[in-house]
């Protein structure tokens, strides 16, 4: 992104921020959740799956599984049938035992608290970290990029990358660091309320005057 086109952006994602704060003032994560382990086991499970069914598993999967060591020495294939609702369990489940097992071995049973430990637990990437160091502790190191703030961010012209990663990064310039993780939760709000994958709302869109994609899908 350009340090001309990046300047311009700060100016229009501020009014975005302002605009969406007034539009969705209860916006905030969907995952259900008691404590640090609850979302990391919730995010993962929430890959290429809709926080609502994952809401629906984890009501039983929590009670089943309450500590790390309930899932690192949990069966395969039971926590594969426990999680199956949820898309791609076979790969989620490894994932899910690998990671507590590291938690055990590494990290003293405790989620870490940076994103560089985050990073080598299997199964989590950048949009996972992000969200469960910035909901279960308060702390902010980039914005979790997920389909929905992909997708709306693509749409309102704040990057033109298809990498999460770079998206992140192009976010992270012109989005202020303390609204990080707030316009996180404001972006999946307009992106499931509104401007849906197939057909945005467009009309009904507190961003239709600053969006250069607006109403361009009614064409299609």
């Amino acid at each position: 992104m350009s340090t001309k086109k990046a300047f311009n952006s700060k100016a229009k994602v501020l009014k975005i921020i302002k605009l969406l704060e007034k539009e969705f003032p209860d916006a905030k994560i969907a995952l259900q959740y008691s404590n640090p382990l609850e979302l990391l086991i919730a995010t993962i499970l929430s890959a290429q799956c809709t926080d609502e069914r994952v809401n629906i598993v984890t009501q039983k999967l929590f009670k089943k599984y309450r500590t790390v060591k309930d899932y690192a020495e949990a069966d395969l294939k039971e926590l594969e049938q426990d999680i199956k609702s949820t898309g791609f369990y076979r790969n989620k489940a490894r994932n899910i035992k690998k990671c507590c097992q590291m938690l055990i071995e590494k990290f003293n049973s405790q989620i870490p608290k940076t994103m560089e430990q985050m990073l080598e637990l299997p199964g989590v990437a950048r949009k996972t970290a992000n969200i469960v160091l910035s909901n279960a502790y308060g702390i902010v190191e980039g914005i979790a990029v997920d389909t929905h703030v992909r997708r709306v961010s693509k749409r309102l012209g704040l990057t033109d990358q298809e990498d999460a990663d770079k998206i992140e990064q192009d976010l992270m310039k012109i989005v202020p660091k303390k609204s990080w993780m707030r316009i996180t939760d404001l972006l999946i709000f307009l992106g499931r309320r509104t401007c849906s994958a197939k057909k945005p709302n467009c009309h009904q869109c507190v961003l239709n005057k600053l969006c250069p994609s607006a109403f361009t899908f009614d064409k299609t």
